[in-house]
């Protein structure tokens, strides 16, 4: 077994037989949690550029600090022209754990919720210096995460006391973060405590209007008295009596009853529960996540809560929904940008979906549009595209056609407008036919292909229409992506105070909600800080930090780019700099011309 690497916190390392290794120099430190965040082969010149740019000879001073690393490593580790670590020959490493291992065991972590590299600075090394800032707040994002996921999955299993303790440590960290007190709330309230659960949500409510003059949403009022099922009636008789209970909710759902649905889907999880088959009651709670992840909006976390119950009623007895459960978890993360744990869920629920094509489609198009969101444009394509290959080979439109509407944003954001506008075009037609209810998504990416284009009437028609279907369907997603586009289009004919009131009006809009997709959000903050600077507005510099925090918890690596450019263009010493370096990590020719 090889040695151990803990890297949150007061970075330490031991060998395999305990042995505490003491390493000369905190860059050695700083190439260690380098190499083990970055995954990837890394050159000499790059690490030397990165840490050593102040040395004399920097290539000499980077094989003085590898050659340190060996003594925790072992002697043939770290050679050659590229780097990288050789994860077999590691027995430990915290941040692998925090990244992509289960929650249970990342809540055991000695030092979750702590800084990576803690107490350690490098005031000399202005490139390393601004990555580690950004992955500190990525670390510290998915340390919350982790926390959320383990809190859930103790509530599923029934251990209130644990989850109540745990929802409680994720407060801690962020009492400001809405879903972590809706979580808390709800953890007392199934532990029976309903007096503190409603003495929790006074404080929340207390808290909110004092620190941000906003009240909570709807969701903390829910958390007080939800239960995944209601049981109103007597239970239906036997297997296919729930079997229809579950239908009946899903149509009903899918014709836009949605309350009349989720009472069929609480009540069928009741009718599930008494027949005592673990596939049936695993499949009932999937059926009500999903419905509440997907179609009411703002109840994420209920929804959560009912797919932690089915992953810890099914396990090996119902494979195809655990994998739908751990996809859909996957899907819950993906939203609220904490994309490491997005893809420790589509990592799970992989084994489980073998051999069912429609759920890998769902899969590789998930997977997709996470890398997509974290700058991985190449490599989101490739899954995206497959994912649409086998949402036809499974007979899945609207799945075919959520994968294609991914593969026209991605097209949009690195340029390539004609492709993009065929692809789009595409997906409009496909929307109009089957799935109107997501024909804003892919006619506000095709709008602004014509805004690129500089076709503005055309561009401020397709959002308006855009717009107007996602207020009549009061979708925060489909207002945020429209509205982001009718402030560019109100800059563009010459009304630049106009547009920044538009884009403010959409960024309320746009997270009025705690489980609205994050990146969205960014997006529109990005177009807000480009027109703030270019006005000369006070308070561009604030809206700048505001876009720092989200894009580099989450590590959407363009927007985190972006958000150095804009300090640049503020004045900002280094941030030029650190823009460029970040920037050149991205295979995006739009990004390139803007840096430079």
């Amino acid at each position: 077994m090889g040695p151990s690497l803990h890297l949150l916190g007061v970075p330490r390392a031991t060998l395999h037989d305990g042995t505490p290794v003491v390493l000369r120099g905190h860059k050695a430190w700083g190439i260690l949690a380098y190499l083990v965040a970055h995954r990837e082969a890394v050159s000499r010149p790059h690490l030397a550029r990165m840490l050593f740019e102040d040395a004399a000879d920097p290539l000499a001073t980077l094989r003085w600090n590898l050659s340190e690393l060996r003594r925790a490593l072992g002697a043939d580790s770290l050679r050659g022209e590229t780097i990288a670590l050789d994860r077999d020959a590691i027995g430990f490493i915290d941040l692998d754990v925090l990244m992509r291992g289960q929650s249970a065991e990342g809540v055991r972590l000695p030092g979750l919720g702590r800084e990576l590299l803690e107490g350690l600075a490098f005031p000399t090394s202005p490139s390393y210096d601004v990555w580690l800032q950004a992955e500190r707040r990525r670390m510290q994002a998915t340390s919350q995460a982790v926390l959320h996921e383990a809190a859930l999955a103790r509530l599923a299993a029934g251990a209130f006391a644990e989850a109540v303790d745990l929802a409680g440590r994720l407060l801690a960290l962020d009492p400001l973060d809405e879903n972590a007190q809706v979580l808390l709330v709800r953890c007392l309230a199934a532990a029976g405590d309903g007096f503190g659960a409603a003495r929790q949500a006074a404080a929340c409510r207390e808290l909110f209007r004092r620190e941000l003059g906003v009240l909570p949403g709807p969701a903390l009022a829910d958390a007080l008295h939800t239960v995944t099922s209601t049981v109103v009636t007597r239970p239906a008789t036997g297997r296919a009596g729930t079997v229809a209970q579950i239908e009946a909710g899903e149509a009903a759902i899918g014709a836009g009853a949605l309350e009349a649905g989720l009472h069929c889907l609480r009540r069928a999880i009741g009718d599930a529960d008494a027949t005592g088959d673990p596939g049936l009651r695993t499949r009932a709670r999937v059926a009500l996540g999903g419905a509440l992840v997907h179609a009411a909006r703002g109840r994420d976390g209920e929804g959560a809560a009912a797919l932690h119950e089915a992953l810890a009623i099914g396990r090996d007895a119902s494979p195809q929904f655990v994998a739908a459960a751990c996809r859909e978890l996957g899907y819950v993360e993906f939203l609220l940008g904490r994309y490491e744990r997005a893809l420790a869920w589509v990592e799970r629920a992989g084994s489980p979906a073998r051999g069912n094509v429609a759920e890998q489609a769902r899969l590789a198009t998930l997977h997709g549009a996470i890398l997509s969101d974290m700058a991985h444009y190449r490599a989101a394509l490739v899954l995206l595209r497959q994912g649409q290959v086998l949402a036809a080979e499974a007979g899945d439109a609207k799945q075919g056609l959520y994968a294609e509407s991914m593969v026209g944003r991605a097209l949009v954001l690195t340029g390539e407008l004609d492709s993009a506008a065929a692809v789009l075009e595409r997906c409009i037609v496909q929307a109009r036919g089957m799935w109107i209810a997501f024909l804003p998504w892919p006619q506000s990416f095709r709008a602004e292909v014509d805004l690129l284009r500089g076709r503005i009437g055309e561009a401020a028609e397709r959002f308006e229409d855009a717009f107007a279907l996602g207020c009549q369907l009061a979708d925060p997603c489909w207002e945020g992506i429209a509205g982001r586009g009718l402030g560019l289009v109100a800059s563009a004919r010459g009304e630049p105070q106009g547009a920044i009131v538009i884009l403010l009006d959409t960024l309320a809009r746009c997270a009025r909600l705690p489980d609205a997709y994050v990146w969205g959000n960014a997006y529109v903050l990005d177009a807000l800080c480009e027109l703030a600077i270019a006005q000369r507005d006070a308070r561009a510099a604030a809206w700048v930090d505001q876009l720092m925090t989200i894009s580099a918890r989450a590590g959407m690596r363009e927007l985190v780019a972006r958000s150095h450019r804009h300090r640049a263009r503020l004045g900002q010493p280094g941030a030029a700099e650190a823009a460029k370096f970040l920037g050149g990590g991205i295979a995006n020719p739009v990004l390139a011309a803007i840096m430079g």
